[in-house]
């Protein structure tokens, strides 16, 4: 039977207050189904209860530069010194079975309804930042669906294909529009535009429309556990401000 109503997360990042907070908001919406754009873990605590709760409540995740970091399957050479802490971090926390589940991510899901990747469909396995329509306008060439969605670089926001390419950041996308749609679901755990509530989406096939949704979370305790965990402080204190 099609799917419906799909909350579509990403960016957790380890941080198990903001997943929490945001699948709560899921299940009063009465998703049909959960999907993940990526970065399960990376800058948070709390990898390994966030890779048992993904694993138990969504259908679909894809790989993200974090994940695969932690694994050895992205070279540390490609962060920036905090986030390259905080994967080797992460890397000692998980478990044999944890490493063999993002290990395994593919790097690329796609459904007729709509596809997903971390961060371009142009080289995936590169994790190539989308900001602006110029970077968005190579993902379109190998993007198939009409609708797709994408993380990477925790701000929420809409590419619409044409010419030329267009940016937007409304609230509410028409799942139908004239050309490719590329959507950005912002970050569940560590929002960067300025914003530090919970970012995700809601994809509703029934009324044919993307919904952007922003939730508060206890902030202060998943500050706390980064700071006891040893982690970078820079890592607790953005939190309070998106950025």
């Amino acid at each position: 039977m099609r799917t419906l109503k799909t909350g579509i997360i990403g960016d957790i990042h380890g941080n198990l207050e903001a997943l929490t907070a945001v699948l709560q908001i899921l299940d009063a919406e009465h998703v049909d189904d959960v999907v993940c754009v990526g970065d399960v873990v990376g800058y948070g605590a709390d990898p390994v209860e966030c890779i048992g709760i993904v694993r138990e409540r969504t259908s679909v995740v894809v790989a993200g530069n974090h994940d695969y970091g932690a694994v050895g399957k992205q070279a540390l050479d490609y962060f920036n010194s905090a986030a390259r802490e905080a994967v080797q971090w992460t890397a000692k926390q998980l478990s044999e079975e944890d490493r063999w589940w993002l290990s395994n991510l593919p790097l690329v899901h796609r459904t007729k309804d709509y596809e997903l990747v971390h961060a371009s469909f142009y080289r995936p396995e590169a994790f190539e930042y989308i900001f602006n329509p110029e970077e968005a306008t190579p993902s379109f060439t190998f993007q198939k669906a009409k609708l797709a969605f994408f993380g990477h670089t925790h701000w929420p926001s809409t590419f619409l294909d044409g010419e030329p390419v267009r940016h937007s950041i409304q609230k509410v996308v028409p799942v139908d529009p004239p050309g490719k749609v590329l959507i950005n679901v912002g970050s569940v755990g560590q929002p960067r535009d300025s914003d530090p509530t919970a970012s995700f989406v809601i994809l509703d096939l029934a009324k044919g429309r993307v919904n952007f949704k922003r939730t508060q979370y206890d902030i202060q305790a998943a500050a706390k556990k980064i700071i006891e965990a040893g982690l970078p402080a820079s890592l607790a204190e953005r939190l309070f401000h998106g950025y």
